[in-house]
């Protein structure tokens, strides 16, 4: 039986449409930023949390772009099932907390970093049929 990871997950772009993606220590995966929720938290207060947390950013607005789930990409059995919201944010972008590597991509183009299996499979379609 797969075991599932419920989390939240924000999909920030800059002025030039690149999309910030993390990758947490001591793992080679980049994926959104985001995480699980904390007892009682709704989707918002969970994703305000953590990017304060992992890039020491603040929450500005946040529109659902969808739900989405796929196989973990660092934790071997699980599903990942996320709620994924476009978000405004402000403040510095750093790593912080467990997150060691920050990189900007094209998702039209993302490159050959090895990226998280929500991210390929759901996430970058959702995001080329918004344009």
């Amino acid at each position: 039986m797969t075991r599932v990871l419920d989390i939240v997950t924000a999909v920030i772009r800059d002025e030039t449409g690149r999309m910030l993606l993390v990758r947490k220590r001591g793992t080679s995966i980049f994926m959104k930023p985001g995480g699980k929720r904390d007892a009682g938290e709704d989707d918002l207060t969970t994703l305000a949390r953590e990017l304060k947390e992992e890039l020491g950013c603040r929450l500005v607005a946040a529109e659902r772009l969808g739900h989405f789930s796929a196989p973990a990409a660092n934790e071997a059995g699980f599903t990942v099932q996320s709620a994924t919201y476009l978000a405004t944010v402000e403040g510095d972008i750093a790593p912080r907390a467990e997150i060691e590597e920050l990189v900007w991509i094209d998702p039209a183009a993302p490159g050959d970093l090895r990226l998280a299996p929500l991210l390929t499979q759901q996430v970058l379609p959702a995001l080329a049929n918004t344009r």
